[in-house]
């Protein structure tokens, strides 16, 4: 998702997964507690959620604790940051293991961006910049293509320069895919999508608005 979801972005995704058990990881915003007990309150009576902090220490039964969820939930924040963390304790290798066994992987900016080759972040400082992230789906993402005025031209120059082509995504919009093709672009915003980047340009995808007829 490019950005924060509302309710019916959050319903949509929701809808996707087989079954109603979630973790909430929110590495890359610092694992604020306050955010965690929010989302509890948020997807109180919609999901089954359970949180993972990694710090002071992760819980132990890790790979357990994630194989048992139907959907990941990442948040946005540092890309470069979460991929450390998660690097250092083998929780990308069982991600991968929680994806390729069903398990829904969903998430905004940053939890957007993570699943690809590679993502444009702003993870290093104010400037963005491409960085290496998961590598479960083919190419680069940039999120917030609408919502910073900055990530339209960075992420067609990179990509121009040689960055993979890929997918970039507005606020309000999710791409679901199956393995990994892209299967569907949604949007919970009118005039809210989703783009082809490559060398010659963007071409926008053809993109559902939720909640109409």
């Amino acid at each position: 998702m490019g950005g924060v979801p509302d309710d019916t972005l959050l319903d949509y995704v929701l809808g996707l997964a087989a079954g109603m058990r979630l973790l909430y990881v929110p590495t890359a915003e610092m694992e604020d507690p306050a955010r965690t007990v929010w989302w509890y309150e948020r997807l109180h009576g919609r999901a089954e959620m359970k949180h993972l902090h990694f710090f002071p220490s992760p819980p132990s039964g890790l790979r357990d604790l994630v194989l048992a969820q139907d959907i990941v939930l990442v948040t946005g924040g540092s890309t470069a940051n979460a991929l450390a963390v998660w690097r250092a304790h083998g929780f990308d290798e069982t991600l991968r293991e929680a994806w390729q066994r069903g398990v829904l992987l969903t998430g905004w900016s940053a939890g957007m961006i993570c699943w690809f080759e590679h993502g444009v972040t702003d993870s290093f400082g104010p400037e963005l910049t491409s960085m290496e992230c998961l590598g479960f789906l083919p190419g680069s993402a940039c999120p917030h293509y609408d919502g910073e005025e900055r990530r339209r031209p960075v992420y067609t120059q990179l990509v121009a320069e040689g960055l993979a082509p890929g997918v970039a995504a507005d606020d309000d919009v999710a791409l679901h895919y199956v393995g990994t093709e892209l299967h569907d672009v949604v949007s919970s915003r009118e005039g809210a999508a989703a783009y082809r980047v490559d060398p010659g340009g963007e071409r926008p995808l053809e993109t559902t608005l939720l909640g109409q007829p």
